[in-house]
């Protein structure tokens, strides 16, 4: 099995856990700062985890809720968040994602971002983007035509005061050029690879997230423009990210976000 139908397989394996585990009245465990894990992160990362270390066990592991694992000069690291979204799925909100990549060199070469209630899995070998649904795989293809762009307004917000990913919401044009959404979760990231959101954006230090790595790794292979959130390439400034579907949808979210650092800006 090569590594791309690894991260697949994985992000599959967990997803059936969240999808098998009820959420009324689910277990949580409480990691301070109004922040918890259920019984269902906990389940699914064992699962993904386990499968994972059979099957490459040189490499070195970073599970969200059990951290690292192994080798930290070892050339490749799986990131594994086994449920993103785990205050929707601990309310019933069905959005949610399992991801998985596979870091080597700074580079994803393999990620998978598998949703447990559509059975739809998106997933790259670090070249090429595909949705797997019913066993079949297709092209990633991004659009822009839908509009949407989510907003990630989940803390913390390293670039506030200067930078509030929040403020758009309240910005006139970006309300004549865009139709906000607040989905929270990274399953969004894999809709702009997939045609089904305009852009993202999010403020925050994301190198090596658990969370960000599986989407990001989508959306450049599939051939989206990505960028922190003043325009340079990821993890090398400010931090954050605009993932667009296209370099005209990039350019006005980035115009948009410039804005509040110009003197004129509305505080």
């Amino acid at each position: 099995m090569n590594d791309a139908d690894l991260a697949r397989r994985a992000a599959e394996l967990g997803a059936q856990v969240v999808r098998s585990t009820p959420w009324q009245r689910v277990a949580r465990k409480d990691k301070g700062g109004g922040d918890f894990a259920t019984a269902a992160d906990l389940a699914a990362e064992q699962v993904v985890l386990g499968l994972l270390r059979q099957a490459r066990p040189g490499d070195a592991f970073t599970g969200e809720e059990s951290g690292h694992a192994g080798d930290r000069a070892a050339p490749r690291q799986w990131l594994v968040d086994p449920l993103c979204g785990t205050l929707n799925f601990a309310v019933g909100t069905h959005l949610v994602a399992v991801n998985v990549a596979l870091r080597e060199h700074g580079r994803t070469t393999a990620a998978a971002t598998a949703d447990p209630y559509t059975g739809e899995t998106f997933w790259t070998d670090g070249t090429t983007a595909h949705l797997r649904r019913d066993g079949r795989d297709t092209p990633l293809v991004p659009s822009a035509d839908s509009r949407l762009v989510d907003l990630n307004l989940d803390p913390p917000y390293p670039n506030a005061p200067a930078l509030r990913v929040a403020r758009l919401l309240t910005d006139p044009d970006f309300e004549r050029d865009f139709r906000p959404r607040v989905v929270s979760t990274t399953l969004a990231v894999a809709w702009v690879a997939a045609g089904r959101r305009a852009g993202y954006v999010t403020d925050g230090h994301l190198a090596d997230s658990v969370h960000f790595a599986a989407g990001i790794a989508l959306c450049e292979a599939a051939g989206c423009t990505v960028t922190d959130l003043r325009g340079a390439p990821l993890h090398s400034g400010v931090g954050g990210l605009i993932a667009a579907a296209d370099p005209e949808t990039h350019a006005r979210l980035l115009d948009l976000l410039s804005r509040q650092e110009r003197p004129s800006a509305p505080a």
